[in-house]
């Protein structure tokens, strides 16, 4: 075994350019095969003038030569793990300052402007694809919220139609042993997302609906979501859920409306 020691400072820099710089050896490795410790080496092509990689590069570097493997790659995360990371980027963007989040928006605007015309165009049909299927079919937070209920154990029912007699009024998600209507309002009930005298007719429609399932002795519980869907949100205001129903179901609520939003916590 060489002893790393009975080098001159040439040879050194010789050995650890060649180890170190050009083939990635770690200074562990150089170590063990010259008889020292790593941190000697360290100290010398510190002082010998050697740049020394940056953490992110050593990483990158133990994970190209398989001398440490990926935390997740290949590894399927659990929901629990996905969800502490969504509520994690969740709390990082509610956080942020309303010139952090111009600066984002700029940022964001700037890789869309980038984009050619026809990758501008496919993200556009895919858009207004999805956009035209949850109005068909219902919104990611319905079909979420939906699951959990029946994951819990209630009786559901979804989009449910003619619960009035006489009329066409459909419900999102029904709950029959309870009486109680769930409502989940996007940003069109409460903004002029398509336009002014489309919210107005949302706004007198909903008024109406509420009127009608309380008139017949009916509960109702209205989700406002104004944010995108994620599912750290979801999980919030399905927590929330919960709780209102529980109230509701032992009479706890004296209020025939109860409102939940995506930022309630």
């Amino acid at each position: 075994m060489k002893n790393y020691n009975d080098l001159s400072d040439a040879a050194k820099i010789d050995m650890i350019n060649e180890l170190y710089t050009k083939l990635n050896t770690s200074f562990r490795d150089i170590a063990d095969k010259y008889n020292t410790y790593p941190n000697k080496i360290l100290r010398d092509a510190k002082r010998l003038g050697i740049k020394i990689k940056t953490k992110s590069e050593a990483q990158k570097n133990a994970l190209q030569t398989g001398k440490h493997k990926h935390p997740t790659k290949g590894r399927e995360r659990s929901e629990k793990e996905k969800q502490n990371i969504g509520m994690s980027v969740m709390k990082k963007w509610d956080e942020l300052g309303e010139e952090e989040l111009q600066k984002k928006k700029l940022i964001y605007q700037e890789l869309w402007n980038k984009k050619s015309d026809d990758e501008k165009a496919n993200m556009l049909h895919k858009a207004n694809l999805a956009v035209r299927h949850s109005s068909k079919v219902g919104s990611k937070l319905e079909h979420f919220v939906l699951n959990f209920l029946i994951d819990q154990g209630f009786k559901t029912e979804f989009h449910k139609e003619h619960i009035l007699a006489n009329t066409k009024l459909q419900i999102d998600i029904f709950l029959p042993t309870m009486n109680i209507a769930i409502e989940i309002d996007g940003p069109s009930h409460f903004a002029p997302v398509w336009g002014e005298d489309v919210l107005q007719k949302n706004i007198v429609y909903d008024k109406k609906k509420a009127g009608l399932l309380i008139g017949k002795g009916y509960k109702l519980i209205r989700i406002k979501q104004t944010k995108d869907f994620s599912k750290a949100r979801a999980n919030l205001i399905c927590s929330n859920l919960l709780v209102s129903l529980k109230n509701l179901d032992k009479n706890k609520s004296n209020t025939n409306i109860i409102e939940i939003g995506d930022t309630d916590g």
